[in-house]
């Protein structure tokens, strides 16, 4: 499910982003933005999807969808509630696509904002220029 997940990441960075992007495993302890969409698949398999963004990820969306240079605390965390809800969604229906099979997904919460430091099963760091957004995904 996670490769599913990561896939919709590279496609958002592509095509709104459309900066290049690096993908990594190492969380670093930065001041992050996080959201998290708990979703169920077909089997009754539960996960929680975490997305935590640093603001400065947070606020390049936040030029690109809304065209502020400088948002306030909410409106980042709006930001990042709305890239995780396109990218579990753009990644259901790559899901429903292919042999990993379709799932369900609950809105998008915030969590909080402070360090990533939840448990997860696996985790990948997109990181554009000096900015990072974590995806990471811990079975229920």
């Amino acid at each position: 499910m996670l490769n599913t997940i990561i896939e919709a990441s590279k496609n958002f960075c592509i095509h709104q982003i459309r900066l290049p992007y690096e993908l990594h495993d190492n969380v670093t302890q930065m001041r992050t933005v996080i959201a998290y969409i708990d979703i169920e698949e077909i089997s009754g398999t539960k996960h929680r999807v975490y997305i935590g963004a640093t603001p400065s990820f947070a606020q390049r969306i936040s030029t690109l969808l809304l065209e502020e240079d400088e948002s306030d605390e909410e409106t980042l965390i709006d930001m990042t509630l709305e890239t995780a809800n396109l990218i579990i969604g753009s990644a259901k229906v790559l899901a429903s696509q292919n042999s990993s099979g379709s799932y369900n997904m609950s809105t998008p919460h915030f969590e909080k904002i402070d360090i990533f430091d939840f448990k997860y099963d696996r985790v990948k760091v997109l990181k554009i220029e000096d900015d990072e957004m974590i995806i990471a995904i811990k079975e229920l």
